[in-house]
């Protein structure tokens, strides 16, 4: 038999999961309409100088226009690297431009059938190309650009045993005698890269230089994308707003087609965003700063810092530094890094809830030492938690269904006048002591912490692949097997079976009866572990309603 709160829930449920999947999509997929011309818009300018002495050097060429597509590598020579090997990644360092070309992050497998193939999140070969690349501007020409070649002692670079970190030094003599090192240092357990870049100015002229460090990639897959849901791929910065506050903005890369991005603020930074891991270049702070984001002439986009200009007298030396981070989307360790770089734990509208949802998960993970467990218990304590309100669901339903009789009786007698029904309806709620509208009242808790945990499961890197038991090996994907969602239907089923109220359309009946199994297909294509909460949250309610409907019937509201 179908009941009517099980009507409510099933069609809220269906209504409300269609119409956020739509409104994903269309934030996801909504294309902008492509400008018929194109301007030249420089990828950053240096802020405005007080005269021709401070003037500030000019931005570098282009980003990456004439650097060779991974197919050309080999012909142009750019063969030797410098290879980098910490506890968290394994970083190449090509000497043409001492650009990253390289980083995988150790402990990420591409797919969970591949172990050993780590995520490669800096990429310039197998069709990926995702690169960082870095020098310094120069007033007519850079002082040290990302396609000059460097020189290195070593070809090899380990974190030693005990050491914090690990530096990588390379040279640039150019032939006016100014000498440019780029130093990268890698510490141990983080994925913050210190990028330094030092002047020695040997020449008989003074140099004007600003350090500037490009993001380039062409958007790609890393064959980890859930099969049906989408993740966002695009643009983050940390902009300052009119008013002096900062706020975190996502740009699709699309969008940067018609409006490229342009900003001169203090403060802020610049990243690539991509499902469970992104890049970020991370200015020093309080330094006057572009930021600045177009498509590339050639392929992909180019995002960019330009700092603050410095000028090194003959005789004379300049330092810069800037960070970056390259690696996951690593919950309660990003704030410390850099103000608002924890906003990149993107769990959209949903965040006020999403991020409890998350600490309790992962109080619930340390007890367990299992992600399923602890999706388990956060439902149980989601539950317990909404008991009171289930209770004043079914008793709300009983009356309703116990004094059906007479809001009938009333609804003929007051035919013809609306507010004389309602108000005779109002009454009949008051004496009684029930509102038809505490069926809801469950549903209106628990969706948005459905939703929440589905962006949790969805977004939190810390559950990425993760076990749970038997077949269930990634609850972060599909169930292989789609055991859980029949089991999901079946509970659906047996709730709706449990009560005694009836629909009497037999269209509706049969269309209720379809539902259990309609949804089950629905959820075949959601994360393992948002089925999960959901078919115990079913087990759960099936138990809480068979303990109610027993108090209910003690009190001669259920027979």
């Amino acid at each position: 038999m179908i009941t009517v709160e099980n009507r409510r829930f099933a069609l809220i449920t269906a209504l409300g999961i269609v119409l956020f999947l739509l409104y994903q999509a269309w934030q996801q997929d909504h294309p902008a309409a492509p400008a018929a011309t194109a301007p030249a818009v420089p990828v950053a300018a240096a802020p405005a100088a007080a005269d021709a002495a401070t003037a500030p050097p000019a931005a570098p060429a282009a980003p990456g226009e004439s650097a060779p597509p991974p197919s050309a590598l080999a012909a142009t020579g750019e063969t030797r690297r410098i290879h980098v090997d910490t506890d968290v990644m394994s970083v190449e360092i090509a000497l043409q431009g001492g650009d990253l070309r390289r980083a995988e992050l150790k402990g990420f497998a591409v797919a969970k059938q591949q172990p050993d193939v780590n995520v490669a999140l800096l990429d310039d070969r197998d069709d990926h190309w995702f690169v960082i690349q870095s020098g310094l501007a120069g007033t007519q020409q850079p002082v040290a650009s990302h396609e000059d070649r460097f020189t290195a002692e070593k070809e090899f670079y380990t974190l030693a045993e005990g050491a914090d970190a690990v530096e990588v030094p390379l040279q640039l003599v150019r032939a006016d005698g100014a000498r440019v090192t780029k130093r990268y240092r890698f510490h141990r357990g983080t994925y913050v890269v210190d990028l330094e870049q030092h002047l020695d100015n040997g020449s008989a002229a003074p140099l004007a230089a600003s350090a500037y460090v490009q993001m380039w990639r062409t958007p790609f897959a890393l064959g980890e994308e859930p099969r049906f849901l989408k993740t966002f791929m695009g643009l983050g910065v940390y902009e300052r707003k009119p008013s002096g506050d900062f706020r975190f903005r996502k740009i699709d890369f699309k969008d940067l087609q018609d409006e490229p991005l342009s900003l001169q603020q203090s403060g802020g930074w610049v990243a690539m965003l991509q499902h469970y891991f992104f890049a970020a270049i991370l200015p020093p702070a309080g330094e006057p700063a572009t930021l600045a984001a177009r498509p590339s002439a050639t392929r992909g986009y180019v995002a960019q810092y330009l700092g603050a200009p410095k000028t090194a007298a003959p005789g004379q030396a300049a330092d810069f530094a800037v960070r970056l981070y390259v690696g996951p989307t690593r919950q309660g360790q990003l704030a410390a890094l850099a103000p608002g770089l924890e906003l990149t734990e993107d769990y959209g509208i949903l965040a006020p809830i999403a991020k409890p949802l998350f600490w309790l998960l992962s109080w619930f993970h340390r007890l367990t030492h299992n992600w399923g467990f602890a999706i388990i218990l956060l439902t149980l304590a989601v539950r317990l938690a909404m008991f009171k309100l289930s209770e004043a669901q079914f008793r709300s339903m009983a009356k309703m269904k116990k004094y059906a009789p007479r809001i009938q009786e009333l609804k003929e007698r007051h035919a013809d006048d609306r507010a004389r029904l309602n108000q005779a309806m109002m009454e009949l709620y008051k004496k009684e002591k029930f509102n038809p509208l505490a069926g809801c009242w469950p549903l209106l808790v628990q969706m948005p912490v459905f939703f929440a945990l589905y962006w949790v499961l969805l977004q939190s890197v810390e559950l990425r692949q993760a076990d749970f038991a038997l077949w269930i090996h990634d609850l972060s994907s599909p169930d292989p097997f789609y055991v859980l969602p029949v089991l999901f239907g079946v509970s659906m089923f047996l709730q709706q079976k449990l009560s005694g109220n009836v629909v009497a359309d037999p269209m509706q009946q049969r269309m209720m009866g379809m539902m259990p199994w309609m949804m089950s297909v629905f959820f075949a294509f959601f994360p393992a572990g948002l089925v999960l909460y959901w078919f115990v949250s079913n087990l759960v309610s099936i138990a809480q309603q068979w303990v109610i409907n027993r108090r209910l019937a003690r009190e001669g509201l259920r027979h």
